[in-house]
């Protein structure tokens, strides 16, 4: 297995590994080291079936069961609980309408997020597997948490260090528009609390936790915590600190939602298909509840 940095040390190309097979420990513990290093690992050419991409994610840990994800209902949905269903298309496999409600949610993955940081217990890596690509568009954009926290200023370090922050699938879809909520999505999308900067358990570096879901700081007024969140959004968001991934078919690429945000870019999706199949990791535990590392 080799690592092949692209986009500085952020993210890396893996060669050398069939992850349609059984991973060995050596194999596991490799990738595990790899995520630490960059962030974002890139596998070409793996045609993987839905039961080999779940069983590769449970390779690395405990899967995320996709609940409480979304509006899509349990009859509506294409794929098994194990994975998030990141296409453009309903439970028959046609493309949804430009008014379907599942569509305009699902817009939201356009904004720049964390996955599942709307849970207690938020997302370790996600894995997104390419089965069907549109012609053009449709790229996936990280962005180093780490080297963002590394730019800020001392000041702005010691004032954030024990922010906490409220997250929810109501916080960001209401920047679309999306407001229309039913009573039981409401108490489902209930905000939950993280804090404002992560610390890898491993490596002991230091990272923001931001994303779109944030709708408030605990303790600030509304609009002052939004227009602090925004500031430190953009400047995490510079061109320096992105790697654009452009897809191609078969790719898994696998992402540390503890250490990036990432977002998906347009595409013609309605009128080209675009299947992509996520699973996920769970974390480690409620982030209000992990202590700063000095």
């Amino acid at each position: 297995m080799r690592f092949i940095p692209i986009a500085g040390e952020f993210a890396a190309e893996v060669e050398g590994i069939d992850l349609c097979a059984p991973l060995d420990a050596a194999a596991v513990a490799g990738i595990h080291a790899g995520m630490d290093r960059h962030a974002v690992l890139v596998f070409h050419d793996q045609p993987l079936t839905d039961e080999q991409q779940i069983a590769f994610t449970r390779n690395l840990g405990k899967i995320e069961l996709n609940t409480a994800n979304n509006v899509t209902r349990l009859d509506q949905r294409r794929l098994s609980i194990e994975m998030s269903d990141i296409s453009n298309l309903d439970q028959h496999s046609n493309m949804l309408a430009r008014d379907d409600r599942r569509r305009a949610f699902n817009l939201g993955n356009r904004l720049w997020h964390s996955d599942s940081s709307f849970k207690s217990v938020s997302a370790k890596y996600s894995l997104l597997s390419a089965r069907i690509i549109p012609s053009a568009g449709g790229n996936t954009e990280f962005a180093d948490m780490r080297a963002a926290y590394d730019a800020l200023d001392p000041e702005t370090k010691a004032e954030i260090e024990d922010l906490i922050t409220e997250h929810s699938l109501l916080f960001s879809r209401g920047q679309l528009g999306f407001t229309d909520f039913t009573a039981e999505e409401r108490v489902k999308f209930a905000p939950v609390r993280h804090r404002l900067v992560r610390t890898n358990p491993t490596t002991g570096r230091k990272s923001l936790f931001l994303s779109s879901h944030i709708g408030g700081i605990v303790g600030w007024p509304v609009p002052e915590a939004m227009a602090f969140v925004r500031d430190l959004a953009e400047r995490a968001t510079q061109r320096q600190f992105v790697y654009a991934h452009t897809w191609r078919q078969h790719d898994l690429v696998m992402w540390d939602n503890r250490q990036t945000m990432h977002r998906a870019r347009r595409y013609k999706e309605t009128s080209e298909v675009r299947d992509m199949r996520r699973t996920t990791l769970e974390g480690d535990g409620p982030t209000t509840l992990q202590m700063a590392v000095a």
